[in-house]
């Protein structure tokens, strides 16, 4: 039994390692090889590489706050949320495995944007999709990381009538 868990806890380090990696080597290297607003065309001109940086969340959402309000919201109370989802994934053995690799996404595209908040005060955004009938802002590949996990978690739940019990 304690050869499992030893597993099952090695495994959720590896997916959040993974996670964190991707986001931080690709924002290495966009910052390194792109000048700020410099569009390089992926796919035509329905994906293309832009680097911004972004002080706000999710689609630049509370850039304008005072800078005390923006520590708070987008660093500290974060951070207390990432904290305690590493500590159910470690402590809860009765998840099932997309929700442990959902949550596991989440919390490794959460500590990618932090880390960058905490570390150059802005996150690198440089992902961008015009589809025509749809149309992203630009992000990056924590983003990616958190909706891959988010819908994951939203399939599990509507799918399998899964419960999530938090009971201690």
């Amino acid at each position: 039994m304690k050869a499992k868990k030893i597993i099952r806890t090695i495994v959720i380090l590896m997916i959040l390692a993974s996670n964190i990696a991707c986001d931080q080597v690709s924002k290495n290297i966009i910052r390194q090889k792109i000048e700020y607003n410099e569009q390089i065309n992926l796919i035509g001109k329905y994906m293309t590489l832009t680097k911004v940086e972004n002080t706000g969340a999710f689609l630049s959402l509370g850039y304008s706050l005072p800078q005390p309000f923006k520590v708070l919201l987008l660093t500290i109370l974060p951070l207390l949320v990432l904290g305690l989802a590493i500590i159910l994934l470690l402590t809860k053995n009765n998840v099932s495995f997309p929700i442990i690799f959902g949550i596991c996404c989440i919390v490794g595209g959460g500590i990618g944007n932090i880390f960058d908040r905490l570390l150059y005060g802005s996150v690198t955004d440089f992902l961008h999709m015009d589809f025509v009938l749809f149309k992203t802002g630009i992000f990056n590949m924590a983003d990616v990381s958190v909706m891959i996990g988010t819908f994951i978690l939203l399939a599990e739940f509507y799918f399998k009538r899964t419960h999530l019990t938090l009971k201690y």
